[in-house]
């Protein structure tokens, strides 16, 4: 038994995994691009490991240089703007509901926001679709 342990960590190699820097200081609401990231070969408890998953994606919240870069951080670029106004529907058990809200968060597909139907002027909360508009699930 004793033998099998020693040869299973002899012959075991450490993985060494990445995580995803700021090259540059990144202002919120910002595109990321192939050249605002280095790869850093340290792990960092809470970095993003493969730089795939955020290029394009865009920054939720300031990412300032040599500091990793979280999945938190990152988000879809937004398709929605604040007090834009949008379609807001609302589909249960074969009522469909469809009118005009105002956006009052600015979100990307698959975000939830607070949208306020003009028409009531009540709020509800919503997610976004990739189309822009908002679904009422609830």
């Amino acid at each position: 038994m004793i033998r099998l342990c020693l040869t299973i960590c002899l012959f075991t190699t450490s993985v060494c995994a990445e995580t995803v820097l700021a090259a540059r200081t990144i202002p919120a609401q910002s595109t990321i691009m192939p050249e605002d990231i280095i790869v850093n070969s340290r792990t960092i408890p809470g970095g993003v490991a493969d730089p795939n998953e955020i290029i394009g994606m865009e920054a939720r919240v300031a990412l300032y240089a040599g500091r990793p870069i979280r999945a938190g951080d990152v988000g879809f670029p937004a398709v929605v703007e604040r007090n834009q106004i949008i379609a807001l529907h609302y589909n249960q058990h074969g009522l469909v509901i469809s009118t005009e809200g105002r956006a009052l968060g600015r979100a990307g597909p698959g975000d939830i926001i607070r949208v306020m139907n003009i028409s009531s002027r009540s709020t509800v909360t919503a997610q976004i679709g990739a189309d822009g508009a908002a679904y009422v699930s609830r």
